[in-house]
């Protein structure tokens, strides 16, 4: 799946995909690279240019990824538009082995998100670079 359909599936697909069980202390590990990036809103009347991003990334012949939306803050910034609202099919354990909530969830996705060089990615995408 990652190779070939990633790039044309929507970032909410994600949840339909089959789950990835991971260590919460070694998220910021998974090996995900850039597949797309999309500018949903140009920035007409007023509104800030916004868009989605989606990674992922292959572990033993299964696919993890995650996407969120974004929004352009100012010139040459931009940031994640809900930090709370991550998609992703990775199911996230704790020390015990137990699945995380989502809302335990999000500080280690946050995190993992922070580590990607995501910005530069919507920078291609806002200024018309193929990404």
């Amino acid at each position: 799946m990652y190779a070939a359909s990633v790039t044309i599936c929507p970032s909410w697909s994600l949840r339909a995909w089959p789950p990835m069980f991971w260590s919460a202390s070694e998220a910021r590990t998974l090996p995900l690279k850039h597949v797309s990036t999309h500018v949903t809103s140009l920035g007409a009347r007023g509104r800030c240019p916004a868009g989605q991003t989606l990674w992922a990334g292959q572990i033993d012949d299964i696919d993890a990824g995650l996407a969120w939306d974004w929004v352009q803050v100012s010139h040459d910034v931009v940031a994640m538009a809900d930090p709370m609202a991550v998609v992703t099919n990775l199911r996230l354990l704790g020390r015990e082995g137990e699945v995380l909530t989502a809302f335990e969830s999000a500080l280690h996705l946050n995190e993992l998100v922070h580590a990607l060089p995501w910005q530069a990615a919507v920078a291609s995408a806002l200024n018309g670079r193929p990404n």
